[in-house]
């Protein structure tokens, strides 16, 4: 009997609603009871809401990894595109899955056991990527056509200060301005524009005064003020196609939260401006008062304190242990120099409305940067402390491996078809049933213990295969590699490095998480002096923990 995993995905939230992954499920359920499959509750994978264009989801992921650790030998799949709708990420999932050991079955689409069954699937797959490009194409085409046409439509809900006027069957979509809101937009802009308050300031002013937002419930964010002052359909000109779909490179906190995936896992991109399509709207402000708004947004992004001129070495991979929120570099002047510091976002009054989230103290910039920095390169000089986390998880895979408990299972089938073959012939000899009978009921006896003989041997064959993979892999290559001038490198080439080797950095209140494949033993820093200005901590109490996490996606601690 072969252990087998359920992978099923649906792309649209309607899909979603509609409950169809689970239609899915119940048809693959009924294929593995039917084939006598082994299929364990937490083998059984949904990825809802990812589109099958895209190779990086959750339960696909956790689908290879499976296989590459032998843990299962057959994956049950509905049809072709739920696997991928690019013909080219299919020929890679199932040569990956085939290299494993682990074959790939679809429900509606025969088995390819022959030249022709695997052409037909081929084209099936080829088929399903060439309707998705289509319709991604028409869908494409037709919005822009409509755009062109002043069709408003293609631009969904209105934005703060219109109202969205749905389309009848006499006229077209359209924006219309909502006086309420309006007054809100020509506030901020005249706040801005004539007396030079800053967003932040504006912020204040809008929450301080209970202005509602467009939902009513929630407070105005300095990211939203932002958006107004740069969105050009309040002078009249609403554009299509501002912003693109792109892979999400920012881990943010709540997709910290949902450990490193998100149904959406995309984010916007502007485009060239020459790539915008104009859709005339009621304005609400002058041009003029737009163009003031824009320059001053353009010098103070130049000018700005924020403004990172100078690269630091852990800047956006460290997030706070208690909050989640991530860590920006700050600074305070002295009277003898300028110190930097990395401070929580989370420990900001002015961010939130009912003030701070948590009580983390700023720590020094160059302190934690040297600290991470000597404990990289402590972890690529003792390569014996990789193999050592290898050898940690060779063992734990080979207990985990359920073909093991298959293994004692069969054996346990085997002991009892050869005491019915026992039982058999001393029927026989005391002349309860003939020899034609016994002939009969023999064969299928001994056909049961060969097939599960086989099997057993195949387990066996599988421990010895799986036992030199993972004990085939050379850490000391890769460390010599890395080791050469490690010195020597600027901080551009050290920030490569902690990336390759690091996910995140979390700090609390008197340690620092590193958080990556490989756990390292505690390392204590002794002899240094105590100047953190703005925070408690003295580099005696800091110690560097390197905790394991799994690639590819946020680690659990």
């Amino acid at each position: 009997m072969k252990t087998a995993a359920i992978y099923t995905r649906v792309s649209s939230e309607q899909q979603k609603e509609n409950k169809t992954i689970e239609s899915q499920v119940g048809t693959l359920i009924n294929f593995a009871k039917e084939k006598g499959y082994i299929l364990p509750e937490e083998y059984i994978f949904r990825d809802e809401g990812y589109s099958g264009a895209i190779l990086v989801r959750p339960g696909l992921e956790r689908i290879r990894d499976l296989s590459a650790e032998g843990q299962i030998q057959s994956v049950l799949v509905y049809s072709p595109d739920r696997l991928s709708r690019n013909y080219a990420y299919q020929v890679v999932l199932m040569d990956e899955l085939h290299a494993n050991g682990t074959e790939v079955l679809f429900v509606n689409s025969p088995k390819a056991e022959t030249p022709e069954e695997a052409l037909l699937l081929q084209f099936q797959a080829m088929i399903a990527e060439y309707e998705r490009a289509m319709i991604k194409e028409r869908s494409r085409r037709g919005k822009r056509h409509k755009a062109r046409s002043g069709i408003i439509n293609v631009l969904g809900g209105a934005p703060f200060g219109y109202n969205y006027i749905r389309k009848t069957q006499l006229t077209n979509a359209s924006y219309e301005i909502n006086p309420q809101e309006a007054s809100v937009v020509q506030r901020i802009y005249r706040l801005y524009t004539e007396e030079m308050k800053s967003i932040g300031e504006i912020t204040k002013d809008l929450n301080k005064d209970k202005i509602p937002t467009r939902k009513g419930v929630s407070r105005w964010e300095r990211s939203t003020v932002w958006a107004i002052l740069r969105n050009p359909a309040y002078i009249g000109k609403a554009y299509f196609g501002k912003t693109q779909r792109t892979e999400r490179t920012r881990i943010t906190k709540p997709l910290r939260e949902k450990g490193g995936y998100t149904n959406k896992n995309n984010a916007n991109k502007e485009t060239p401006r020459d790539q915008w399509i104009e859709i005339p709207v009621p304005p609400i402000i002058t041009a003029e008062t737009f163009e003031l708004a824009g320059e001053r947004l353009a010098h103070n992004k130049i000018q700005s304190k924020r403004n990172t001129i100078e690269q630091t070495l852990l800047q956006g991979m460290m997030v706070c242990g208690q909050c989640g929120y991530s860590l920006y570099r700050t600074s305070t002047k002295t009277s003898k120099r300028k110190l930097y510091y990395y401070r929580c976002l989370g420990s900001d009054n002015y961010r939130f409305e009912k003030g701070r989230k948590c009580d983390c103290r700023p720590v020094r910039q160059e302190y934690v940067d040297e600290l991470v920095w000597q404990s990289v390169v402590e972890l690529l000089r003792k390569p014996t402390l990789i193999q050592k986390e290898i050898d940690k998880r060779i063992s734990e895979t080979k207990k985990a491996d359920p073909m093991l408990n298959q293994k004692a299972f069969l054996e346990k089938q085997k002991a009892k078809s050869m005491k019915a073959m026992d039982k058999l012939l001393d029927a026989y000899q005391e002349g309860l049933i003939p020899l034609d009978q016994l002939r009969k009921r023999m064969k299928k006896k001994k056909k049961r213990v060969n097939e599960t003989i086989k099997q057993v041997q195949n387990i066996q064959n599988h421990e010895i295969t799986l036992g030199k993979q993972l004990e085939l892999l050379d850490i000391k290559a890769f460390t010599k590699l890395m080791e050469h001038n490690l010195e020597n490198l600027d901080i551009l080439d050290k920030r490569k490095i902690i990336k390759l080797l690091v996910k995140e950095i979390f700090v609390d209140h008197e340690t620092i998480h590193i958080r990556h494949s490989i756990p390292v033993r505690e390392v204590k820093h002794d002899g240094e002096k105590k100047s953190y200005k703005l925070c408690t901590w003295s580099i005696e109490s800091i110690a560097i923990q390197y905790i394991a996490g799994s690639t590819g996606q946020v680690p659990q601690g």
